[in-house]
């Protein structure tokens, strides 16, 4: 992995195919990727689902790919004729696509250990743009594939896992965000205002606010506070514990 702390390093996703969007397949990748990036030090930006269309998928690839380090699309890469990702990256950057001869002799060779043809359907799984690097898959063989910042996965989770392992040393990486989380032992309502007054004191850090209920059913509430440096995140630690003395001593008063 590439260290960079001068700039963050920021990536998006993009889930393809109409079975995510009918509900039909429920998407297992989103919540792993952000969980991935984080521990890489990688902002994760925005997440969009697009259904099997080649107009929709060239805009939000193109859209995104000029926006962010890092594009990352799962889905679309099988071996059937609504599986058009590759044509659809291919075209976006303005590439041939051809059937690439290290795929070709990744699937021959699966092929011919596991007794099964190489017919067209699986030949549909070489063909990537021009000029790209495999993303190797060692669960079930097809590749994936890797072109200037975008990274094309397969959609299936124990297969987009392991071709995320196969990527990830090869990015960059941002320094990474560490966290603290502050128990308020008050509701949300009651520390709101104030506590948007310390995020904004602290511009540099993340300060978010997540109600639950306690252990005794009462509403409560959890601030957790996220920062890439110690110092600043350590400084509006301070800030909210301090903040949070000063309403509940308010608010026992009245």
């Amino acid at each position: 992995m590439n260290s960079d702390s001068s700039k963050p390093v920021t990536a998006a996703v993009l889930v393809i195919g109409d079975e995510i969007l009918s509900g039909r397949t429920k998407d297992k990748n989103i919540g792993y990727i952000a969980e991935y990036m984080t521990t890489l030090g990688i902002d994760l930006k925005e997440v969009r689902v697009v259904s099997d269309d080649e107009a929709d998928i060239v805009a939000a690839l193109n859209a995104l790919r000029k926006r962010y380090t890092y594009v990352f699309t799962t889905g679309g890469i099988g071996p059937t004729h609504d599986d058009i990702t590759a044509d659809c990256v291919a075209k976006a950057f303005g590439l041939p696509i051809h059937h690439d001869p290290r795929a070709v002799a990744i699937m021959a060779e699966r092929a011919a250990k596991t007794g099964t043809e190489m017919n067209e359907a699986r030949m549909r799984m070489t063909r990537m743009p021009v000029g790209s690097e495999l993303v190797l898959n060692k669960v079930s063989g097809a590749p994936g594939f890797w072109i200037e910042n975008v990274i094309v996965m397969a959609g299936i989770p124990t297969v987009m896992q392991g071709m995320l392992d196969e990527v990830a040393p090869k990015l960059k990486t941002g320094v990474k965000m560490i966290s603290e989380t502050i128990r308020a032992d008050a509701r949300e309502g009651d520390v709101g205002t104030e506590l948007g007054l310390v995020a904004k004191a602290n511009p540099e850090t993340m300060i978010g606010s997540y109600p639950f209920f306690d252990e005794k059913g009462d509403p409560n509430t959890n601030i957790v506070v996220r920062a890439r440096d110690p110092e600043k995140l350590a400084a509006a630690k301070a800030a909210v514990e301090a903040m949070l003395v000063k309403v509940k001593a308010e608010m026992n008063k009245a």
